[in-house]
Formats: C-alpha cells, sequence, structure tokens
C-alpha cells in the first residue's frame, strides 16, 4: 500500500508539470492514478478488516472466524458461546491469534477453533490440519501477556492455545 501511495505523490507532481505542456498526457496520468488510488484504498480496507474486522463490532466473535477461515479456504469448526460479547481487546486479541494460527495451514485444510468461558477467563485454541509455522504468533505474544493473558505455540504444528481474562 505504502508503494501505492508514493507512486501517487509522485504521479501526482508529474500531471501538475504535464497539465501545462500535455494535457492528454496528464489526463491520461490522472485516469491511471484514479485506479491506483483505489486500489491503495482496497488494501487499506482489507488491512483494516484483518485488524479489527466489522463482523466483530457488528455480530460476534463466532461470526468473525467463520468469515476468517471461510475467506482462507479451510473449513472450520468454530464453537464459541452463543451471544456471547467480550471487551473489544479481548475479541480483537482472540480473533488476530486465531488468525494467525490459521495462516499458515493449506487451502482445502480442515481446523477447529474453540473459545470457551473457564473460571473467569476466556481460553481458545486452534487445532488446524496441516500447518506450517506458527511464527507470526510469536509477535502476538506481547499483546496478549499485556492484557494479563497466555498464549501456548504448541509443539506440534497447527496447535495453539491461550486465555485471557474476562476483566482486569
Amino acid at each position: 500500500m505504502q508503494q501505492h501511495l508514493i507512486a501517487l505523490a509522485v504521479n501526482l507532481q508529474l500531471a501538475g508539470r504535464l497539465a501545462d505542456t500535455d494535457l492528454p498526457a496528464a489526463k491520461t496520468l490522472l485516469e491511471e492514478m484514479e485506479r491506483d488510488a483505489q486500489q491503495a484504498l482496497d488494501e487499506a480496507a482489507q488491512l483494516a478488516q484483518r485488524i479489527y474486522p466489522a463482523l466483530l463490532e457488528a455480530r460476534s466473535l463466532a461470526a468473525a472466524l467463520r468469515s476468517a477461515a471461510a475467506s482462507a479456504g479451510i473449513s472450520a469448526s468454530v464453537e464459541v458461546t452463543a451471544g456471547a460479547r467480550y471487551s473489544p481487546e479481548v475479541a480483537g486479541t482472540v480473533y488476530l491469534c486465531c488468525l494467525a494460527a490459521l495462516e499458515p495451514a493449506a487451502v482445502g485444510t480442515r481446523a477447529t477453533l474453540t473459545v470457551r468461558e473457564e473460571e473467569g477467563e476466556l481460553a481458545f485454541e486452534v487445532v488446524a490440519d496441516g500447518a506450517g509455522s506458527e511464527a507470526g504468533l510469536e509477535g502476538l505474544r506481547d499483546r496478549v501477556e499485556a492484557l494479563g493473558g497466555r498464549l501456548t505455540i504448541g509443539s506440534e504444528p497447527g496447535r495453539v492455545a491461550g486465555s485471557l481474562p474476562l476483566s482486569r
């Protein structure tokens, strides 16, 4: 996305210069820039959706997890306490951990995502068949621990578990 924005800034300067000397070329460049701007906007929307999906706000953690698995082409069984609502920090962190655990799984594989309340905590577990490295989860460990939780990256590939306190 950053590359698109840099290219737009450069092309905007060029279009300004062309407007004085070659109006048709400036118009062509502006049309190209419009496409580039739309592509940058689409990428920004995808990034925002990944960071905090609207489904977490509008519906539930279960709906957001099902959507993430379907978007990744993974057949997933998602078990989340029906009708449960969690703070944005907790729901968003669980979502990101589950998403990071699903990322290395190959398209067409199966996964099980379980989220349940246990003794004042929200526990979650992801088991994804055929998953590779969970390297992306290491960066989330700090976030989980900052919220008073813990994250366990299984010794076997494709298994991740964690928990977060429901109240602090």
